[in-house]
């Protein structure tokens, strides 16, 4: 018994020397005195909480959102998973390699693009369009010649519901608020990059890839500094870039039509390989019969997942959502997920009163999280069967994603395995550290995001050592 005392008592007074330190450190700093700030710790060995702050209040938890949506699809999926993308015809083709038309038939992959697989932090991108190329030249090698008709973008595996209730009016002109659909490529963006001309010219402008019916009004002018606003209204593929542009710049930016640019792409590369074709490119958001003529799975569930949480990729995350509803009922829909959603967090102890999730990514302004909600998460997956790639997900201080750039170094980054969140106004960091788990959740901060981000590594590293 006296050995028991003596445990406890070394507990508590480990769980006042931590508490006491946040307290100094939300105290010291001014990041810390006008945010609304929710904080909750736990000790991973004994469940014991050791610090509190507004833990059951509400707050937007931007892509905090994630740990939900990858937690929902490692659980439900397993890390195994793969979705199949397909290209079908009315039939095989004939005796001269002619089909009626094709059909680009979209399973969801999140990486029909250049990225590098498995995960490496800031590894180089290859072609983007290199899944496509690869598709085409399988056909053409397998006889096609002809094609009598249209390039179908099928994007019917997932329900036609492009931006979750919530997000903002200007999130899809950029990468970041991509449309979500079961057919694209490239993460739904392009890179654009502008070169200064001569004072008072329209800058220069390249497009990768080029984006086939992307129309783009250049009112910007070579000056000498730079300032530059991008703006298309959801709906439309008109582009306005606006301001001034001293030195080269580069953005990322959505698409609008991801499912027609896909079926636009394998319509472009198949002419280059003297493939004919009477018909043009469109989209289709009904499946429809045909036969097969070429399939491709891709990498496992786990690695995109690794994607999501470390880069906090939106659109894939939206993707996983979908993709367990379409598993398990047959339906992806967004309101589907969101029923397993649902299930998944009453099984685990999470009532429906401790959250509000419209989205899997973070980007909508109206889900809300607590940070009792996100520890109950935490716990539950540390516990699982799963721990170990649910852990890999994370991104780890001082090393990579998004984290990668913070912790100004310290010796024991390392021990942070964390999600970051971040929109106008928000910040979030919750993950583990040491043999902790625990939750920050900042809103109403009206300062840039490095002072409140400064702070909350602190209160991360307090644990981690």
């Amino acid at each position: 018994m006296r050995i028991v005392g003596l445990f406890l008592a070394a507990t508590c007074v480990s769980a006042q020397s931590i508490g006491s330190r946040i307290d100094q450190i939300l105290l010291r700093s001014p990041a810390a005195q006008q945010a609304f700030w929710g904080i909750r710790i736990v000790n991973l060995e004994t469940g014991a909480t050791v610090y509190s702050k507004n833990q059951d209040h509400f707050f937007i938890p931007a892509s905090n959102t994630k740990l939900f949506s990858t937690a929902l699809a490692l659980t439900r999926l397993g890390p195994d998973h793969r979705f199949r993308t397909s290209i079908t015809a009315p039939a095989l083709p004939d005796e001269q390699g002619r089909v009626g038309s094709l059909r680009f038939v979209g399973g969801g992959d999140p990486n029909l693009s250049g990225r590098a697989i498995p995960y490496e932090y800031n590894a180089p991108r290859e072609n983007p369009l290199r899944h496509v190329e690869m598709f085409a030249q399988k056909l053409f090698e397998k006889g096609l010649r002809f094609v009598d008709g249209d390039i179908i973008g099928d994007d019917s595996a997932y329900a036609h519901e492009p931006y979750p209730e919530g997000w903002a009016l200007d999130d899809p002109t950029y990468e970041y608020g991509a449309p979500v659909s079961s057919l694209f490529l490239n993460d739904g963006m392009f890179r654009l990059v502008l070169r200064p001309a001569e004072f008072g010219v329209p800058p220069q402008i390249e497009c990768t890839p080029v984006v086939d019916g992307m129309v783009i009004h250049n009112l910007a002018v070579t000056g000498a500094e730079t300032k530059l606003t991008y703006t298309r209204l959801p709906g439309t593929s008109e582009l306005t870039i606006a301001g001034a542009i001293a030195k080269e710049q580069e953005a990322l930016l959505g698409v609008e039509q991801p499912a027609l640019i896909a079926a636009q792409a394998l319509r472009d590369e198949l002419l280059k390989r003297g493939v004919r074709i009477s018909g043009t490119a469109r989209v289709e958001h009904f499946p429809a019969p045909g036969v097969a003529l070429l399939t491709y799975d891709s990498h496992p569930l786990i690695e995109d997942l690794r994607i999501i949480n470390k880069d906090s990729q939106n659109l894939h995350a939206e993707i996983v959502l979908l993709e367990v509803s379409r598993a398990r009922l047959g339906v992806g829909s967004r309101e589907a997920s969101l029923i397993e959603m649902k299930e998944f967090l009453k099984e685990i102890g999470i009532a429906d009163r401790q959250y509000n999730l419209l989205d899997g990514s973070g980007l909508s302004r109206q889900t809300l999280l607590t940070p009792m909600t996100i520890i109950k998460l935490l716990l539950y997956m540390y516990g699982t069967k799963h721990r170990d790639d649910w852990i890999s997900t994370l991104p780890v201080g001082g090393k990579d994603g998004t984290l990668a750039k913070r912790f100004a170094r310290a010796a024991s980054a390392a021990k942070v395995r964390a999600k970051t969140g971040s929109i106008s106004h928000v910040n979030a960091l919750s993950g583990y550290a040491g043999k902790y788990a625990f939750s920050i959740l900042v809103n109403n901060s009206n300062l840039q995001a490095g002072p409140v981000r400064r702070v909350m590594d602190q209160i991360a590293l307090t644990l981690a050592k």
